[in-house]
């Protein structure tokens, strides 16, 4: 029965959207205020639908109930209850549901939060969100129903990939898909913006707290992906450009372009078409994402489908949506002329300097991806574009980047002075120099780059509490006036300086962990011991145990340093049954400065064990300096300043109108 109500929701949250997607726009064109109002009404029946039915399988996954295909392939009576809940979007026909869910979930949060929003306007946000909807609840009700029926129902299910049975995958994805459909929202405002030919600051605040919150879920989302990679996998990186990587990265780099254009067009009603583009992109990639994973096209742990008519649908799906929103900005972004004139040193220009930026470098990633897949379909040849690829194009743009990035906040709109800006730079470049100058001193050797990234660290952290200081004016006002600006500064100040600052320690977890890693690969016997990054490794032994549906060969490991035990580490190499699969479980220890990090592999018939031992120079720094990126947008969100739209309109004014249209 359960499985009958999850369907019953599916088809009335469809027939939902398909109103939702219809009736808006003809009472906005119509100037309908009854009509216009029902989409928030249909935003949240269908956020109530597609919750029922995401329900529902979790209600199927949690009972075992294994006459429900979905179910009976992807879960296991055995499995821990955390993952019999991550298996609802550990599979193609979930992780669509998920995808649905949250897009109705962030439809109705418009309605929800956006009571300041013209009517007008609102109406053909959601109907736009509702036509978005309208497409994936096809694609799930007619290619990837999830609650299809098996009769008679297997006594047992096949299980979940064992590499999606980790805390690390169970919470990927929901935070990715919030940043991935997130980016709907910004869309729809785009494609809405089309519609009514109309584009200014207003339009701009309201589009800045939507994009900041999908790029904060996509940031985060990311880093638990590589984080899951770093540890799950065993090969001791934390990103290889995979496609799969680079379909969620190149979304967050066009956000992130998003993200600062909408800003000029807010301070300054510049830039309009370029931020519809930049919405309207952001979306795309996010759907060519989908359309990569989904299609069966990448082969990935995250490709659950290879059913070529899903991947058809999803290519016919994206071209609707990339190709009418194109034709449309086509059409109607000539009529939408910009104001705000600047010069190129303004903080405009440094917004447009960050926006080609960020621009080149998504579209560098897009090509590396997607030139292997249009080469295969083509002539049928084989070819990998891996690191060195992306390495060689993609540093020499986020260089200059980072290092204009100090720049921006220092100079005024409209013009300003590059001179000024660099006197007051220069504590800041004292700062690199000595930096650079102590790294050189400690290592003394390792690749330029590595010293080029240390300096681009020290650049930001200076340059950033730099600006800090010149907002508040340390040492040119008392300390106590400088505290109570400090306190009486807007959140997206300090959400700014926070974010940058996660920059700063992301830079230098890359630079550090890249250039000044240590490694020792090989065979060890028990009692052994070698020296890696200064850290001696004792290798106690193996013993082989049985886990809740696994087993498990758990390595014994000692890390000491000077004579002084820093850490016990128990890699372990577990073996699935259901379905039969063999992974890996890094065993690492994390410290500010290094991390630890421990591999063992098989035996060799000698008494002695495959190992891989790292120590890996402020690697964790990539994840807490995510973390902090995260906190930043968060800050960032919750300035009042977001939570102000256009004035509300008269109530009388309101009232005529619904009567009238009652009438």
């Amino acid at each position: 029965m359960i499985g009958e109500i999850g369907q019953f929701g599916l088809i009335l949250a469809l027939v939902v959207a398909t109103l939702q997607g219809t009736l808006p726009l003809v009472g906005a064109a119509r100037g309908n205020i009854v009509q216009m109002r029902f989409a928030s009404n249909a935003a949240l029946v269908q956020f109530l639908a597609v919750t029922l039915s995401f329900a529902a399988l979790t209600v199927a996954y949690v009972g075992s109930d294994f006459s429900v295909v979905n179910v009976a392939k992807n879960s296991h009576s055995l499995k821990p209850m955390l993952y019999k809940i991550s298996g609802v979007w550990g599979n193609h026909e979930g992780s669509l549901l998920l995808w649905a869910w949250i897009l109705a979930l962030f439809g109705y949060a418009v309605a929800a939060f956006g009571r300041n929003l013209p009517d007008s306007l609102k109406a053909r946000v959601l109907a736009v969100q509702g036509l978005i909807g309208v497409g994936f609840l096809l694609f799930i009700v007619f290619t990837s129903n999830p609650f299809e029926r098996v009769d008679p129902a297997p006594f047992d299910g096949q299980g979940l990939n064992p590499l999606l049975q980790d805390p690390g995958l169970a919470f990927h994805p929901p935070f990715l898909y919030l940043g991935y459909v997130g980016l709907s929202i910004t869309f729809s405002f785009a494609i809405a913006a089309l519609i009514e030919g109309k584009v200014d600051p207003a339009w701009a605040r309201w589009v800045r707290p939507w994009t900041l919150a999908a790029w904060s879920f996509l940031t985060l989302g990311i880093a638990l992906g590589s984080w899951w990679a770093y540890y799950e996998l065993g090969w001791g990186g934390w990103w290889f450009w995979d496609p799969v990587e680079n379909a969620s990265f190149m979304p967050w780099l066009v956000s992130t372009a998003l993200l600062h254009s909408a800003i000029v067009v807010e301070k300054r009603d510049a830039l309009k078409n370029w931020t519809i583009l930049l919405a309207i992109i952001a979306f795309s990639l996010s759907l060519l994402g989908t359309f990569l994973v989904r299609s069966g096209v990448l082969n990935s742990v995250h490709a659950f489908a290879s059913d070529p008519a899903r991947g058809v649908f999803i290519l016919g799906f994206l071209f609707v949506v990339v190709g009418g929103s194109l034709t449309l900005y086509a059409v109607r972004a000539p009529s939408m002329k910009g104001g705000g004139l600047f010069a190129p040193i303004s903080r405009e220009g440094a917004l447009v300097l960050n926006n080609l930026l960020l621009s080149t470098a998504a579209a560098t990633v897009l090509l590396g991806t997607l030139y292997p897949i249009f080469l295969d379909a083509i002539s049928g040849a084989k070819v990998s574009v891996g690191p060195p690829y992306f390495n060689s194009t993609f540093l020499p743009l986020a260089i200059p980047l980072v290092i204009a990035l100090a720049f921006g906040p220092f100079l005024p709109w409209k013009r300003g002075d590059l001179k000024g800006v660099l006197s007051r730079l220069k504590l800041a470049l004292s700062f690199v120099v000595m930096i650079v100058g102590v790294t050189w001193w400690i290592v003394d050797d390792g690749p330029i780059l590595a010293f080029v990234g240390m300096g681009l660290f020290a650049w930001l952290v200076a340059s950033v509490l730099t600006e800090l200081g010149d907002r508040i004016k340390l040492f040119r006002t008392s300390l106590r006036q400088s505290l109570k600006r400090f306190l009486n500064l807007p959140r997206s100040a300090y959400g700014m300086t926070i974010a940058h600052l996660g920059v700063a320690m992301v830079v230098l977890g890359i630079t550090a962990s890249e250039a000044w890693q240590s490694e020792k690969l090989g065979v060890m016997m028990p009692g052994e011991t070698v020296t890696v990054g200064g850290y001696d490794f004792q290798f106690g032994g193996a013993e082989r145990l049985k886990g809740p549906n696994y087993d498990i060969l758990r390595g014994s490991f000692k890390a000491s340093k000077d004579g002084v035990l820093v850490a016990e580490l128990d890699p372990e190499q577990r073996v699935y049954q259901s379905p039969p699969m063999e992974t890996t479980e890094a065993a690492i220890w994390p410290m500010m400065s290094a991390d630890l990090y421990v591999v063992i592999g098989e035996e060799d018939g000698k008494g002695g064990y495959a190992t891989r031992i790292y120590h890996k120079p402020f690697i964790s720094w990539i994840w807490f300096g995510a973390i902090v990126m995260f906190i930043g947008g968060g800050f960032s969100l919750s300035d009042r300043r977001f939570r102000i739209g256009a004035a509300k309109a008269r109530k009388k004014t309101i009232e005529k109108q619904a009567k009238a249209a009652g009438a």
